[in-house]
């Protein structure tokens, strides 16, 4: 059956791991689509252990920073995909508009998330969306930071509301609530 499923928690909740094993339980066709640049060391060792915690289940990689709704649009039907995870996504986008001169606005984000869910909700298959839950700590002291968890948070409403089924993961223990 296809669907999409959404899943969220702290950093170090075991949301990752919770996706994954949600994944392999449903298929052995899986897709994992990567979003986090391997921008120092400590971050390539982060992404070397993720991807040696799939090596076991033949899970396809595909590293895509910035367009992960085309891969999944692109991908073989019947495939379990995850994607691994949308905070990330969200700040290359705001990193790459930075770059070309714009500023990411709630709007863009409107319409990237919710791109982003339709390729999920169309797919002939299983998609699983992970992210992060960034704004349940205190204000931000500067702009970016505010600005940035206004986003993920806007993303967050957005494909929640188009997934059929969305998971909280706090301290490794799964809440569903939807």
């Amino acid at each position: 059956m296809a669907s999409l499923i959404l899943v969220t928690g702290g950093c170090r909740s075991g949301k990752s791991d919770f996706a994954q094993q949600r994944a392999e339980q449903l298929s052995d066709r899986l897709l994992f689509i990567a979003t986090c640049p391997g921008t120092d060391v400590e971050m390539a060792e982060r992404i070397r252990l993720h991807q040696q915690a799939r090596c076991h289940a033949g899970w396809k990689n595909i590293e895509e920073q910035l367009s992960p709704a085309k891969v999944i649009r692109r991908s073989e039907p019947g495939m379990t995909i995850l994607v691994d995870c949308l905070t990330l996504w969200i700040s290359n986008q705001l990193f790459d508009a930075e770059r070309r001169g714009w500023q990411l606005r709630e709007h863009d984000v409107d319409i990237l998330a919710k791109d982003m869910a339709a390729a999920g909700k169309e797919y002939k298959g299983t998609v699983i969306m992970v992210t992060g839950e960034v704004g349940q700590g205190i204000v931000p002291d500067n702009a970016l930071a505010r600005t940035y968890r206004d986003l993920v948070g806007r993303c967050n409403r957005i494909v929640a509301a188009a997934a059929d089924q969305v998971f909280l993961v706090s301290c490794g223990i799964p809440l569903q609530l939807k």
